[in-house]
């Protein structure tokens, strides 16, 4: 059976290395085909609680900016249009919490605010064109304005 990162092996697989007890610690890991550290563990478990299940897995580092998120609300909600680098300099000048861009735009991402563009942010360069639209100082007929009659 194959370990994938971040999730706990089955509870088939720990209820054969709980019976294979008698078994040493190599032993029972080469007949279940995982490692000794990994009986060690389950065994160590059986012992301490009881249990062969696997216990919750806990990310234990909370967000740092999980207690403003009252206040960065209020913000956002006062002034939408606020870039991450001013609500990052905002939230330092206020709450004295230093906070990155990722940190800043994942807690702006729980609070679940949309992204809304406004009339100044055109596009980027000239607009688009249509398949049948002239190229930008030609007319329809392929002659150049103020050139009248003349062929290209």
């Amino acid at each position: 059976m194959a370990w994938r990162r971040g999730q706990a092996y089955g509870q088939g697989l720990r209820d054969r290395v709980a019976a294979a007890a008698r078994l040493s610690l190599r032993a029972a890991a080469a007949r279940s085909a995982v490692s000794p550290s990994c009986v060690a563990k389950a065994r160590a478990r059986l012992r301490r609680t009881g249990e062969a299940t696997p216990g919750p897995q806990r990310n234990h580092v909370p967000p740092r900016p999980a207690p403003l998120e009252g206040a960065l609300r209020a913000r956002v909600a006062a002034a939408a249009d606020a870039t991450l680098a001013e609500l990052r300099a905002w939230t330092l000048a206020e709450h004295g919490v230093r906070a990155g861009q990722p940190v800043t735009w994942k807690a702006l991402a729980r609070l679940g605010p949309t992204l809304e563009k406004t009339a100044a942010r055109g596009r980027a360069g000239p607009p688009r064109r249509g398949p049948g639209a002239p190229r930008p100082g030609r007319s329809r007929a392929g002659v150049r304005p103020g050139q009248a009659g003349v062929p290209r």
